[in-house]
């Protein structure tokens, strides 16, 4: 029977999902009903920088994990994705990275107009409420507050000092024109809290009367009539019910989830569709493909005096927390950061490095005794590509994710150079007074060969997927430039999956302006 009519209906509330809501509900003769699958965000380790990783394997975490990785010695890794409101912005580690100026620029190269750094450079400042002030690259008064870090850990401060005394440049900004260099990171927070989308812009919409939330309602499959997307239908509390869209629907689902939607819904590879038995509505071989993430390993050591973060959960620093909202609570836990170059021959840098001031081991699930810290490299553009596939026709089942890790044997290159440099790093001058064993690796991995061995037993994903629904004019293209599935009709996909190419650094503040930018192509279009 069909359900309540909207002008929109939004699939998922992630960081891409709460901005369209937001911006798309601001006209009042406008109707949108945005659909989550998991529930509200009221819990306190939400709003708690620092405990970001204790949302991992919770309600709040589709907690997925990926088929055996043939090139990881077989190992399937864990992929936390927000299930809430605010999706992965509200269980992430709330850095701001917009990527390198190029990374838009290649995808205008890759015939996608508008998408050039130029082009979106005014979405990133229409998002953002930079606290440090207006400026040619940053904007003041937007839903996302973009702050410094209130209390820096002394590990994190050596790092950056360890940059500055190898050559690297230091950094106050990682967003401006150019990117490479050492500093610190800023973050998503406003006084010391977290703030992911759905704090940026739901919640100072949801009391419009034209915008529907509803939660913990998981959509099953997209309605067609013909080739127009016409509704979506979902199950809430067990029973089946349908949403129908006068205009358009949206599908702000993410990298996995989107394309998982639509081939349930018969979009997307024919001959793997018709192999479920799902009749094929608009064949689109790209559906899926292209997935690309970022991977990270540790490197780390123990400290020597007693001022990581493993001393942070004290009466006097929740105390601290609770009263001033500064201490190590208000940590991201990765604090600071570098961009590099592993050759003069590339134009912007093609690797990346993550500091944080405490062990960061299998995504803070291992946690050894003592104090530590741990450098994580990362390759930046990474050349391995994988795929989202459906397992069954039923979508409660998770899709089979296969990002094909370390199959580029590029990759494993830059790795090995981003483990020596760690190294170098580490052994600077500014950790004096803090280093002690190398416990990750350890002393004995030294070779080409027995850090690659390393390696495969030790990557483990950077949270940032993106590709599965990419933009372009070619046949592998899924959505075009203005986001619109190629071959449907009152259909968009607005995630991180539309991205031809992954950015070149965290993958939220891209996101976010990838949701502002439709938002206005959808209005004026």
């Amino acid at each position: 029977m069909p359900g309540t009519a909207y002008d929109f209906v939004i699939v998922g509330a992630g960081s891409a999902g709460c901005v369209l809501a937001s911006r798309l509900s601001e006209d009042p003769a406008t109707t949108v009903l945005l659909l989550e699958a998991g529930g509200p965000d009221r819990a306190r380790e939400i709003r708690v920088p620092a405990a970001f990783s204790q949302l991992f394997k919770s309600r709040f975490d589709w907690a997925y994990y990926t088929e055996e990785q043939s090139h990881l010695h077989g190992r399937r890794l864990y992929w936390p994705r927000g299930k809430v409101l605010g999706g992965s912005s509200s269980i992430n580690a709330m850095i701001y990275i917009r990527g390198n100026p190029s990374d838009y620029n290649h995808w205008h190269g890759l015939g996608n107009s508008g998408w050039g750094f130029a082009d979106v450079l005014p979405y990133f400042k229409k998002a953002e409420n930079q606290e440090r002030g207006a400026s040619e690259y940053h904007g003041v008064g937007g839903p996302l507050n973009v702050a410094d870090l209130r209390s820096i850990n002394p590990l994190s401060s050596a790092f950056v000092e360890a940059g500055v005394e190898m050559g690297l440049k230091r950094k106050s900004d990682f967003n401006g024109p150019e990117q490479q260099g050492v500093g610190y990171y800023q973050v998503t927070q406003r006084r010391g809290k977290r703030v992911s989308a759905a704090d940026a812009y739901l919640k100072p919409a949801r009391r419009r009367p034209n915008l529907t939330i509803r939660t913990c309602a998981q959509a099953t499959r997209v309605l067609f009539d013909r080739r127009r997307a016409i509704g979506v239908e979902f199950v809430l509390g067990g029973q089946r019910e349908e949403a129908r869209a006068y205009r358009e629907v949206i599908l702000c689902s993410g990298t996995v989830n989107s394309p998982h939607l639509l081939m349930l819904s018969g979009v997307g590879p024919g001959d793997h569709l018709k192999a479920l038995r799902i009749p094929v509505v608009a064949e689109l071989p790209g559906v899926g493909q292209n997935l690309q993430d970022h991977m990270i390993v540790a490197v780390a050591y123990r400290a020597t005096q007693p001022v990581s973060l493993a001393g942070a959960k004290t009466w006097t620093n929740r105390m601290k927390y609770l009263l001033t909202a500064r201490g190590p609570f208000t940590s991201s836990v990765a604090e600071a950061g570098a961009f590099v170059k592993t050759s003069s021959e590339v134009a912007a840098p093609d690797l990346g490095l993550t500091f944080g001031p405490t062990y960061y081991l299998d995504h803070g699930f291992q946690r050894p005794e003592g104090h530590g810290f741990t450098l994580g490299p990362t390759k930046l553009r990474p050349q391995s590509r994988g795929a989202i596939t459906l397992r069954s026709a039923n979508p409660f089942e998770p899709p089979a994710i296969q990002p094909n890790y370390f199959s580029h044997d590029a990759d494993v290159r830059t790795f090995v150079e981003g483990i020596r440099l760690c190294r170098r790093l580490a052994q600077a001058r500014a950790f004096d007074d803090f280093r002690g064993t190398e416990m990750y690796p350890g002393p004995a991995v030294e070779s080409d060969a027995a850090i690659i061995e390393y390696l495969r037993g030790g990557l483990e994903t950077l949270y940032h997927p993106v590709g599965t629904c990419q933009m372009g004019s070619d046949s592998a293209a899924v959505v075009d430039e203005c986001l619109r599935v190629r071959g449907a009709e009152a259909l968009r996909v607005v995630d991180a999956s539309i991205m031809p190419t992954i950015t070149s650094g965290n993958t939220n503040a891209p996101t976010i302006m990838i949701s502002e930018r439709a938002a206005d192509l959808i209005r004026h279009g």
